[in-house]
């Protein structure tokens, strides 16, 4: 059987990177290049599999237990992992390097670039000593988030496949494209995937383990300003790249992503552009108390008063959709999901961490339609930027935690 580091290695040579301004479905045709390989090597397993036109790949390994007279049937478990990677960073041409029995010292990614992972700005580096990690070169992301993901389950499928004597219900596998643009499940039918539950194997460092979320919201700010020849502009010119500066005053200094951690909320800027005849401003809201989300909200109705009332209405507009929202009350009266993937962890010698998502996942929007979906560690971290890197043992411990989750019991 192939290990799950070679199966990485393989997968992150695929450039998958999605597309934020794209309207298709997925985003960027080259997210099948990966999809297809993943299509192949289930089917060489002898796995029923399909892809979908809009990039959705599931597949079913079929139950080797035979329920008893009287018995209920096993439940059918689903795990999902994404194929693309984030456009924050490069994410062609990626060259992992590996560190076999790492020494817990900085490590030089890149010595003409300066760049490095220091254990001074990451100490938990030092958790890892003497395990091989896979790192970038300093130059792009290294796909971790969600390729190390992606390796494990086809890992555990791999395993299952070849071990008969290893028992296990009906076993849903699906891997989505465009989770990093917020897409990742749009064309995902619950229904056609048949899992009575699922686990999205998204997360970051091992043990992690996750149920609930942030609620999640977006703002864009459109501003009309009013371009007059700046010698004669007294009392005429709205410069628009002002107004965008002083609607961004009006939200609270410390609510930022830089100063918030754990279950605090933030207000975080993630596109401004313009000149004084037009600007715009991207705004996304997080917070995992619905009454506090809500009165963030809120918020920019109070800022769009009070531009009309200095502007006049029709110089500022202010558009707040929802997103995703906290799984927390989907997944936790269900809890048996949850200890059923502590206990996984456990058997496999993994402490597990049970904390809330300082983001989203597939599975929060998936678990609002009718599939409980935690979250479980991938191993990676630092996602998204040329600091990235995966312990190996770490993936492996995955492998396991999914195959315990699996086993008929």
């Amino acid at each position: 059987m192939e290990k799950v580091q070679d199966k990485f290695l393989r997968y992150v040579g695929v450039w998958t990177t999605s597309d934020p301004e794209s309207t298709e479905a997925p985003s960027t045709k080259r997210q099948f290049d990966l999809l297809n390989m993943l299509s192949d090597e289930l089917k060489a397993l002898g796995v029923k599999v399909k892809v979908s036109a809009k990039g959705v790949l599931m597949a079913t390994i079929p139950s080797n237990v035979k329920a008893k007279k009287g018995e209920k049937p096993l439940p059918a478990i689903g795990f999902i992992a994404h194929v693309d990677t984030a456009p924050d960073a490069e994410g062609k041409d990626i060259k992992p390097q590996i560190i076999p029995d790492y020494n817990g010292k900085d490590i030089i990614l890149n010595k003409a670039k300066k760049v490095k992972l220091s254990t001074a700005m990451f100490p938990e580096l030092k958790n890892f000593k003497g395990q091989t990690l896979i790192t970038t070169d300093g130059t792009t992301l290294l796909g971790a988030d969600d390729k190390a993901g992606v390796a494990e389950i086809m890992c555990a499928a791999d395993y299952m496949v070849n071990h008969p004597e290893f028992k296990h219900g009906t076993i849903k596998i699906a891997f989505t494209p465009d989770e990093e643009v917020g897409r990742g499940v749009e064309n995902f039918s619950v229904k056609d995937f048949g899992a009575d539950f699922a686990y999205t194997m998204d997360g970051g460092d091992v043990g992690e383990l996750e149920f609930e979320n942030f609620n999640a919201a977006s703002a864009k700010i459109e501003i009309q300003g009013c371009n007059i020849h700046p010698g004669y502009a007294k009392g005429k010119m709205i410069n628009a790249i002002i107004v965008a500066n002083e609607i961004l005053s009006l939200l609270p200094p410390k609510e930022r992503p830089e100063h918030t951690a754990k279950y605090q909320g933030f207000y975080h800027v993630v596109g401004i552009s313009g000149s004084v005849e037009n600007a715009s401003v991207n705004i996304i809201i997080r917070d995992h108390d619905t009454k506090i989300f809500n009165a963030r909200k809120k918020l920019f109705e109070t800022i769009q008063g009070k531009m009309d009332r200095k502007y006049g209405k029709g110089v500022v507009k202010i558009t707040v959709k929802d997103q995703y929202y906290n799984m927390r009350k989907i997944v936790e009266p269900k809890y048996y999901i949850v200890q059923r993937a502590i206990d996984a962890m456990k058997k496999a010698g993994v402490k597990p961490k049970i904390q809330p998502i300082r983001g989203g996942t597939d599975g929060a929007m998936l678990s609002f339609r009718g599939l409980p979906c935690p979250n479980i560690f991938a191993g990676g971290l630092n996602f998204h930027g040329k600091l990235e890197y995966v312990p190996v043992e770490s993936m492996e411990k995955a492998v396991q935690v999914i195959l315990n989750i699996a086993e008929a019991r």
